[in-house]
């Protein structure tokens, strides 16, 4: 799934695009081969860099009942987003074409206001937390995806959902920090949101806590557990329709307990706790799109093939992330969405006490 971020030539002004101070007239990435990859993967390309619906009629007509979404005004919405950008924050440095902006509009259901802040959170969420997006790029999480933290499976689910499956008993905490699990967690999202596909139908989560023991718990403060929450309700542009979780210990209680404070209601009852019952699971992910690792009959749970879909496209994430602050020289509202050490703060109290149930169940 890739998505290229450079502009073809003489289409700027039409398109509304920034272009990034370090990039150069003369900087564009060659998709093509990128594409070929990406489906020969099986997994889908993204959309032309001129913007053209690649919806089916089915997926139109579940834009416009779910997303609020009216193809006959689509371009009238965006641009309207786009104007609403140039007008209230004109020093931000941000995309401003038509397939990025529809991102946003999307997963705000064509509110422009939500959308608009939802925008300015994605963009916060990089200067509140560097040690995830500095030198953001597939090359330095590699470790983490030779380890199989994380993968996508090849095939949707009914819904055209794609799944997103995470091992965090695969990580040790004397492996590498945590953090970067995060950073590989945030580049494959931003590979998943790049067809419009993905951005109608949402994902699933598969979270596999085999292996979870008290050690990988305890490296979950609510100050981080606050920050990984804002960023995936708040601060990034996708529909999380189901978060599945298995195989979960019996510390799993704490760890949730951590987190839950953090989740909106509606998000936390998308949380669907499995235990070791793979029937369970397949009620809500059926057998023909797991692998037999969950009982499915898609064979063995491969992760080569999306770490090369991130790996390949290592130039699209400079271009993306190495990049100035683009909140340079922005005046942003008081109340953020990421309030930095306050809120870690304010939590850490709470944390002893959760601590103390960690150790208690285990």
């Amino acid at each position: 799934m890739i998505f290229s971020v450079y502009s073809v030539p003489g289409t700027e002004d039409q398109l509304g695009i920034h272009r990034l101070p370090m990039a150069e007239e003369n900087d564009t990435l060659d998709v093509g081969p990128l594409e070929d990859k990406a489906a020969e993967n099986g997994f889908p390309t993204p959309p032309p860099p001129v913007y053209s619906c690649t919806l089916t009629p089915e997926l139109v007509a579940k834009a416009r009942e779910e997303l609020q979404e009216k193809p006959e005004w689509r371009l009238r919405d965006v641009q309207a987003l786009r104007d609403m950008i140039l007008k209230e924050q004109p020093n931000l440095r941000t995309r401003l074409d038509d397939a990025f902006l529809l991102r946003f509009l999307r997963a705000r259901k064509f509110d422009y206001d939500r959308a608009l802040q939802l925008l300015l959170n994605y963009h916060t969420s990089r200067r509140a937390w560097p040690e995830v997006f500095h030198d953001l790029r597939p090359s330095t999480v590699k470790h983490v995806l030779d380890l199989g933290f994380l993968t996508v499976l090849p095939q949707p689910d009914p819904h055209g959902r794609y799944i997103l499956c995470l091992r965090p008993g695969k990580w040790k905490p004397n492996d590498y920090p945590f953090v970067d699990n995060i950073r590989a967690i945030y580049l494959t999202l931003e590979k998943l949101i790049q067809p419009e596909e993905t951005q109608v139908n949402g994902i699933v989560i598969l979270a596999d806590y085999s292996g979870v023991g008290l050690s990988q718990a305890s490296s979950l403060g609510p100050f981080l557990a606050k920050k990984v929450v804002g960023i995936l309700q708040d601060g990034f542009p996708i529909r999380i329709k189901a978060v599945n979780i298995i195989n979960e210990p019996r510390i799993f209680k704490g760890i949730f307990a951590i987190i839950k404070p953090f989740l909106k209601e509606k998000m936390a009852e998308r949380f669907i706790l499995h235990g070791s019952d793979l029937s369970s699971l397949h009620r809500t992910i059926p057998r023909a799109v797991l692998p037999e690792e969950y009982g499915g009959v898609a064979g063995r749970l491969q992760t080569a093939a999306w770490s090369r879909t991130l790996l390949d496209a290592e130039v699209e994430f400079v271009v993306e992330f190495c990049q100035p602050d683009p909140l340079e020289g922005v005046v942003l509202p008081d109340s953020m969405l990421f309030e930095g050490e306050q809120a870690g703060a304010q939590g850490e109290e709470s944390y002893r006490g959760i601590r103390s149930q960690l150790y208690y169940c285990y």
